[in-house]
């Protein structure tokens, strides 16, 4: 998952960007949740507003991306 925000982000190191690409090539889950993050992404700036959460959405979101809320709120 970290690696495909640092995708998104045009971030990710040369060679790592060509072997996730690679993986993505056959890869339908990862597919799916790449296209699912560039649309919530594209929802948000259309947007342009600043949106919360609510405590329990955020949790289960943080949750099924496998990332620790206190290091979100931190950074």
């Amino acid at each position: 998952m970290e690696q495909l925000n640092a995708y998104i982000d045009g971030e990710l190191d040369s060679s790592l960007c060509k072997q996730l690409e690679s993986h993505l090539e056959t890869c339908t889950d990862c597919q799916v949740v790449l296209n699912t993050l560039n649309k919530t992404i594209e929802l948000c700036r259309k947007d342009g507003r600043e949106t919360t959460l609510p405590p329990d959405a955020r949790q289960r979101l943080l949750a099924s991306l496998g990332l620790d809320d206190d290091a979100q709120q931190e950074g």
